[in-house]
């Protein structure tokens, strides 16, 4: 068992096979065609190519060959390995994908959220899937915890349901936070004439609202979405005073009209 141990260490890639096992070639041509160069034992090449097949099942390795290590630790026979990169392919066919199980009531859920952020992820349901369940190992073995839902972004791993709903919600925070730093606060486009308007209109009143544009902040699109699930009818431009939100370019000149705008903005002229 020191032997395989030794040997499965030896590089970043080792593969143990058998030189007649068509499975083992099919691993070895996976692992060529992804530019990878593994170190290759053949065990029927070994004088005590036995005793090692029998380390290896002793290691969990099931079937014995082909054996994949890679840093040093057992991932997988052919099924495990050939799903692991099947994974990784459709997990960059798109900016963004989601694995998922048509049953499964979490993951509609995030799937849901991201219809209604205006996002068109593509979506693996692993149950209508032959090999589902070992692709559903596969991305346990990627680090996804649960395995499902498992939601890529570019390629990369970024959560399941619980990291999704935390980061969207985050969005919703910061919103709040950014809406109480100061007594009047405006979401913004600057490119927005409406946005202008009630900005110019807030000046004349002899108040200087913090603007946000959100068109200049990476996350802009994020907030858009948080603003409009807060209850504006229009996300910019966003009005709050004294934290609390007022509203869109319709309901600030409807106070302002009823006279009621320049009492709420009392405290905060200059």
């Amino acid at each position: 068992m020191e032997t395989v141990r030794q040997l499965a260490s030896e590089k970043a890639a080792v593969i143990f096979t058998k030189s007649s096992c068509c499975i083992c070639h099919s691993v070895k041509t996976l692992f060529y065609e992804l530019g990878a160069s593994p170190a290759i034992h053949e065990l029927d090449r070994y004088a005590n190519g036995r005793d090692m097949e029998w380390a290896l099942r002793n290691l969990g390795c099931n079937p014995a060959l082909p054996a994949v290590f890679i840093g040093g630790k057992y991932v997988g026979s052919s099924k495990d390995i050939i799903s692991y990169h099947n994974v990784r392919e459709l997990a960059s066919e798109k900016a963004a994908v989601i694995f998922t199980k048509s049953s499964c009531c979490i993951c509609h859920s995030v799937k849901t959220l991201f219809y209604e952020l205006g996002a068109s992820p593509a979506i693996h349901e692993l149950d209508r899937y032959a090999n589902g369940r070992d692709m559903e190992c596969a991305l346990r073995n990627l680090g996804c915890n649960p395995a499902l839902p498992a939601v890529f972004i570019g390629g990369k791993y970024v959560g399941s349901s619980k990291d999704i709903i935390s980061y969207h919600f985050s969005k919703m925070d910061k919103v709040m936070r950014l809406a109480s730093e100061k007594g009047v606060v405006i979401f913004s486009k600057s490119s927005c004439c409406l946005c202008y308007a009630v900005k110019i209109l807030f000046q004349e009143i002899g108040v200087s609202p913090v603007v946000h544009e959100i068109d200049q902040d990476p996350e802009g699109r994020e907030m858009e979405k948080a603003l409009t699930r807060m209850g504006c009818t229009a996300p910019v431009p966003a009005v709050f005073i004294g934290g609390n939100l007022i509203g869109s370019t319709n309901e600030v000149m409807s106070l302002h009209l009823k006279g009621q705008l320049i009492p709420k903005l009392k405290p905060y002229q200059q």
